[in-house]
């Protein structure tokens, strides 16, 4: 199987029409779209340890969730970064392809994943793009106790806890940055919400408007879906050697 062909089953699976409007995603660099698919590399962004495992240990495709081109290059140089990347893979002919809000949004994505992990039960969608998931928690369980439930099942070396006043019982969760969506939560019923980043004046603000909060770390709640998309290639060909690279550079200290 090569890249295309790879690349064409996995956008059927995750199709680019889920994806936001302001989004860029997909086949993103492809120095040869025939070249066989031996071996990929999954994480979660594309940062240059990333790429130079890629380029240096034989891997012919690197499948990440954030995308390896967000905005417009102008030039592609040694002089910056992602130039940087982008010679450098394309020089070993590796390609990248990306999922974004595409993956967020598909069944079995980043917040379906998500709200898997967190045993919510009844799971819907809410939000303009349909992306966030909202789901009932099973028993009586505190705001503390959930925060430190989220905290453990997501691996994460902290989680930031606002405590709006209300038993938690219909919860929202939303990988990534989710401080836009906090009153799209609210709207579809949620007593509480999860995501990787709300703000400081969003946390801050929750007791005054009645809704519990917990911030988890971008990184943290969206990495459990590179076991996903490892699935997904090995289902497309188990012939693939698959691997899953941490890409996340921020340490608590």
């Amino acid at each position: 199987m090569n890249v295309k062909e790879l690349y064409s089953i996995l956008n059927e699976k995750i199709p680019q029409e889920l994806s936001c409007p302001w989004d860029n995603d997909g086949l993103m660099c492809c120095p040869d779209g025939s070249r066989e698919v031996r071996r990929v590399l999954v994480a979660l962004d594309v940062t240059a340890d990333v790429a130079e495992k890629a380029a240096t240990e034989g891997y012919d495709l690197i499948v990440s969730h954030h995308p390896f081109i967000f905005k417009g290059l102008k030039s592609v140089t040694d002089d910056n970064f992602l130039g940087n990347k982008a010679i450098s893979l394309i020089s070993k002919g590796v390609s990248v392809a990306s999922f974004h809000t595409r993956l967020d949004a598909v069944e079995g994505g980043v917040n379906d994943t998500l709200a898997s992990l967190l045993e919510l039960k009844n799971v819907l969608p809410f939000g303009d793009e349909g992306i966030g998931r909202i789901g009932e928690i099973e028993g009586n369980i505190t705001l503390e106790e959930l925060a430190k439930k989220v905290r453990k099942a997501l691996g994460a070396p902290f989680v930031l806890c606002a405590d709006g006043k209300k038993i938690p019982k219909r919860v929202a969760v939303l990988g990534g940055e989710g401080g836009d969506d906090i009153e799209n939560a609210r709207a579809a019923g949620a007593d509480t919400y999860i995501s990787g980043r709300l703000g400081y004046h969003s946390m801050t603000d929750a007791p005054d408007f009645g809704m519990n909060l917990i911030e988890a770390g971008h990184y943290y709640t969206e990495a459990p879906v590179c076991a996903v998309l490892a699935e997904l290639i090995k289902e497309a060909d188990a012939k693939i050697e698959v691997d899953i690279y941490e890409s996340n550079r921020i340490k608590a200290i």
